[in-house]
């Protein structure tokens, strides 16, 4: 007896990704159309759906009518894969076909070739019994029909030949003709569209989209992929109620006592922290201690860093006595380089769930949402994702700091480039005030959900090879402005200017 609650056995398409969105794989023994623009990895995709069933001892079967063998294995081989266990049935026209004597006058192609063609396609099933095929493409017998009525009973025949055979079927599309006949998807127990966007820099960017999937559910939305040496890899996109498991409360100090008491004792795991300021204030550089002192208590950090190099990084974090280099060689901490210019936000968001899930890290830096918001420009909802991946963050138990960089130096007209301060559970400003004649900088915790933190200013000093917090700004107002009203009576600046303390 059968359990009904039981998860139906799935075909796996060869891309793990795609698998994760399609909740397991294909169902088996259905045809599928997979469409997309010239570019778009179809192929690729076609080829790890029939490697995976080679890879299991499954007769598999390529049916191009558009690419020839040697074009196919230079694919394969440029993803270093062999077609070895895969059957490739070439039926694209020949050199021959060209010559005027071979061209048809009275007849329509349709008439003489297509009846051909499908003969010639059924009898390699019947004879090979293949359990995955693939057509590449639909393009040609869209052609060689002549009419849509034709074409569209044509697909209908292949449907019903192929049911009852236990074989699962792709059909490869492209979307570039006029007469595009989206009826096929109509006909398709699944359809799977292809993006390539062109952005103004940068490469290029890729998506993915389930059109449909009958009788089962699916991840909807699109998700990035990108085509490298070994196949298409497929970022699903995230969705943070999916991840679930219990957080653990605990504080993390930054091992500087100054900035723990601004902060209530330190950052609390599961929550987010927004580190916002001019640029040099030393926003990186804090973000640089907590992941510092969490490897130095044992536990794991992942930085993601879009605005310096990883050895420049280490470099000048070593030189304020944030020695990171150690922890990175021992693993406890990974700093990954990113480009924005050829990073998908799909991809990012890929990462930093690797780092979580596969690692155990719990800190996470991103350093900055400026670089972030670079990295996809095209994004019309930048703030929806990074609350997504903040919310996922925060369930997993993860201490996630932010690092901004306002518009400006000084005064009281800067901005950030995007506003995640509501988004974040603490955040922390840091600023450059002018006082005697001397440009300093000031740190202060203006919002820290769900515990108490001191309200004061203080003043920060990156000097002498060291992160230095002084006390109190008791003796001026108007730090915040930039440009500050020194109100003491004995020319000091409470407690902060004999120099501050580490």
């Amino acid at each position: 007896m059968t359990d009904p609650t039981a998860r139906p056995v799935r075909a796996a398409t060869g891309v793990a990704g795609l698998d994760d969105i399609l909740g397991g794989g294909l169902t088996p023994n259905r045809l599928y159309l997979v469409e997309g623009v010239p570019g778009s990895g179809k192929t690729t995709l076609a080829m790890q759906f029939l490697l995976e069933g080679a890879r299991r001892g499954e007769p598999v079967l390529y049916v191009t009518l558009s690419e020839s063998v040697e074009e196919l294995n230079g694919v394969a081989e440029s993803h270093g894969w062999s077609l070895d266990g895969i059957t490739v049935r070439e039926l694209a026209p020949t050199a021959d076909s060209l010559r005027p004597d071979d061209q048809y006058t009275m007849f329509h192609p349709s008439e003489v070739e297509l009846g051909g063609t499908t003969r010639t396609i059924l009898a390699d099933v019947d004879q090979l019994k293949p359990t995955r095929v693939v057509f590449d493409s639909l393009s040609e017998l869209r052609l060689l029909s002549g009419n849509a009525l034709r074409y569209r009973r044509q697909i209908l025949a292949l449907k019903q030949f192929f049911a009852g055979r236990n074989c699962t079927v792709i059909l490869l599309d492209d979307v570039t003709s006029a007469d595009h006949d989206i009826q096929v998807q109509s006909i398709a127990h699944g359809v799977v569209l292809l993006e390539q966007l062109n952005p103004d820099y940068g490469s290029e960017r890729r998506r993915l989209r389930v059109v449909k999937f009958r009788g089962s559910h699916f991840r909807g939305g699109f998700h990035d992929y990108v085509i490298r040496r070994g196949g298409i890899v497929a970022f699903p996109r995230l969705v943070a109620n999916e991840h679930r498991p219990p957080a653990q409360p605990e504080k993390l100090a930054s091992g500087i006592a100054e900035i723990d008491t601004l902060l209530g004792g330190g950052i609390e795991r599961g929550t987010s922290t927004l580190v916002v300021g001019a640029a040099g204030t030393g926003k990186s550089s804090l973000g640089a201690q907590f992941v510092a002192t969490a490897a130095a208590r044992g536990q794991r950090a992942a930085m993601f860093v879009f605005d310096e190099a990883v050895n420049t990084l280490l470099t000048r974090r070593a030189g304020l006595g944030i020695d990171l280099r150690p922890h990175v060689e021992s693993g406890r901490v990974t700093v990954q380089q990113v480009d924005p210019a050829e990073l998908s936000p799909g991809e990012l968001t890929h990462a930093i769930r690797r780092a979580v899930e596969d690692d155990g890290v719990t800190v996470v830096v991103v350093d900055s949402l400026n670089g972030y918001l670079n990295a996809m420009p095209g994004e019309k909802y930048l703030i929806v994702q990074l609350h997504e991946l903040l919310t996922y963050l925060g369930q997993a138990g993860v201490a996630t700091i932010l690092v901004s960089a306002h518009h400006g130096l000084i005064g009281s007209n800067m901005q950030a480039p995007v506003d995640a301060s509501y988004l974040a559970d603490a955040v922390v400003v840091m600023r450059y005030f002018e006082a005697k004649g001397e440009v300093r900088q000031a740190i202060s915790v203006i919002k820290k959900r769900g515990g108490a933190h001191e309200r004061t200013i203080r003043e920060f000093k990156m000097q002498n090879g060291r992160i230095r917090v002084g006390g109190p700004l008791t003796e001026f107002r108007g730090v915040l402005t930039g440009v500050p009203v020194f109100e003491g009576a004995d020319g000091t600046t409470g407690g902060s200017a004999g120099g501050a303390s580490s």
